[in-house]
């Protein structure tokens, strides 16, 4: 019997490293957001969140709605709790990241359409987060009992 636990364990638990490590960059970028000027993408942040609310959010609140949704991420994906919720809203997140490309192109490149800008390299970087959330949503349906 005490394989047979231990076995379940090791499965359910054998990819948790991802998406603690996924949840621990969630948590960081989303905590520097509570604190005006430490992200560097905070002013493009609430620029973007302006032109998808069609300015219906004042960029100060925007910004804390953001912060919030970053960080509760985080904490969810670390604590390995509400893991299909979590990674669902991580989906939504990651997948508006890339929405400044069609409003802000003119910051993203240094010379389109190969040269990012720093600004759109750290946005670019999502491509890889977006891949590892698919294979993780897709997991833990497998899991489901």
């Amino acid at each position: 019997m005490r394989e047979l636990v231990i076995g379940y364990w090791r499965k359910r638990n054998k990819f948790h490293f991802v998406p603690f490590s996924i949840g621990v960059v969630y948590l960081w970028f989303g905590a520097l957001k509570f604190f005006s000027g430490l992200s560097p993408a905070e002013e493009l942040a609430k620029s973007t969140i302006d032109k998808l609310t069609l300015g219906l959010l004042p960029s100060e609140f925007s910004i804390v709605l953001l912060a919030f949704w970053e960080t509760l991420i985080g904490v969810l994906l670390i604590a390995n709790i509400l893991e299909k919720p979590a990674l669902k809203m991580a989906l939504v997140h990651i997948t508006l990241t890339f929405s400044p490309f069609l409003f802000f192109s003119e910051a993203l490149f240094a010379e389109a359409p190969f040269a990012l800008t720093l600004l759109g390299q750290y946005i670019i970087k999502n491509v890889i987060i977006l891949g590892v959330l698919l294979v993780l949503l897709r997991e833990s349906k497998k899991r489901q009992f």
